[in-house]
């Protein structure tokens, strides 16, 4: 029976007013796009209509990519590295936060195509990788990747890096971790981008496909394995370290839920914090579902505590997030403070995921130095 609580619908001004902060310093969900870009766009719509926001941030995107086309043409790399990158960062908005409508899932197909292209001049390259997924019917055949590897004559560990219900393979920054000597991969965790299955209680077989293919990878350390997931992908990350836990060397929870993110009681709380609009059915997005009713409904069975997940042995885990974060509580942090095997943990004085100029070079430091415990594949 689905808990009585109540929807609140953000209007479309206070979605703006909100994000006014990050779309000035061009920073999630702004990346490579400008103030102008979004105000442009954000203020000429009526409403919050899935299609139209498409639309209208697609047709912001254009001119950058035909600007993107010229510059190739001419020969200039990096005017049309970065020309892409901007038609990427408003194809990503046109999308936003999941492509659950006909529009939005053409503009994700555009901001990964836009994508590509400026990684084709990264100093690093990406290499797109198709891992086989064993997958049950109806599902997915592949994992698909973007792997970079810093040049070495030897093998090298791997993070394994994603984000959450809006934060896909395109969208994850791993550069700090190619600077500290380890080659990074991006995925989509599970339900969506290109995950080739959606969330659900036992989701975590999507990782059998990845640490197989990395161990059958020679220029790759499977012996120094970790992984990376942010905001609703630390679901993952935490649960992964512990169903995974031998074939890890580090994990990172940075952000994410574990157990009271899913009560009635936060969900009803978390529609009035930092997230714009449409949490839980962007939530319910990533795990086969659509409403919010139906997030109510599911969401309490991914409970790890209920799953008996916590009590279980666990790879070494880093919690990191802010105490204040509004849209999952940090006792889901605690909670896992107080379970299984003893975890390491920072947490700062801010919001959801602890930003600050400290959080992502703390969690490049403890990965360096726990894949360092860690001795060199024969």
């Amino acid at each position: 029976m689905v808990a009585q609580i109540q929807r609140y619908n953000r209007p479309l001004e206070e979605v703006w007013e909100q994000w006014i902060p990050a779309a000035r310093l061009a920073v999630y969900p702004f990346d490579f796009t400008t103030y102008e870009d979004n105000e442009r766009v954000l203020t000429s719509l009526t409403s919050l209509d899935r299609d139209a926001w498409a639309e209208a941030y697609s047709a912001a995107a254009h001119p950058y990519e035909e600007q993107a086309r010229a510059a190739e043409a001419a020969g200039d790399s990096t005017a049309a590295r970065d020309l892409y990158l901007h038609a990427y960062g408003l194809y990503r908005m046109a999308r936003f936060p999941a492509p659950n409508s006909p529009g939005k899932k053409h503009a994700y197909v555009k901001s990964q195509e836009a994508f590509l292209k400026a990684a084709r001049y990264f100093e690093i390259p990406v290499e797109r990788v198709e891992m086989p997924f064993n997958g049950r019917p109806g599902e997915g055949s592949v994992t698909i990747g973007y792997l970079r590897r810093p040049p070495s004559e030897t093998p090298l560990p791997i993070v394994v890096a994603w984000g959450g219900i809006d934060t896909f393979k395109e969208d994850r920054r791993t550069d700090p971790f190619l600077q500290a000597g380890m080659s990074a991969m991006t995925i989509d965790m599970p339900g969506v981008g290109d995950a080739p299955l959606a969330g659900s209680e036992d989701a975590e077989r999507l990782w059998d496909a990845i640490f197989d293919w990395i161990a059958r990878r020679p220029d790759l350390d499977a012996s120094r394995v970790a992984i990376w997931g942010g905001s609703t992908g630390g679901y993952w990350a935490a649960k992964v370290a512990h169903t995974h836990r031998d074939r890890l060397a580090a994990a990172v929870d940075h952000g994410g839920c574990t157990h009271y993110a899913f009560t009635p009681e936060w969900i009803e709380k978390a529609q009035h914090g930092d997230y714009p609009y449409e949490l839980a059915e962007t939530l319910a997005c990533a795990f086969g579902h659509q409403t919010f009713e139906q997030w109510v409904e599911y969401s309490p069975k991914l409970s790890l505590l209920d799953q008996g997940v916590l009590d279980q042995p666990c790879a070494p885990l880093l919690l990191v997030n802010g105490v204040n974060d509004s849209i999952f509580p940090i006792a889901d942090m605690y909670l896992l403070l107080e379970h299984g095997d003893p975890n390491s943990a920072r947490f700062y004085p801010t919001g959801h995921m602890g930003t600050t100029p400290q959080t992502l070079p703390t969690i490049v430091s403890w990965v360096a130095q726990t894949l360092a415990t860690r001795g060199r594949r024969a």
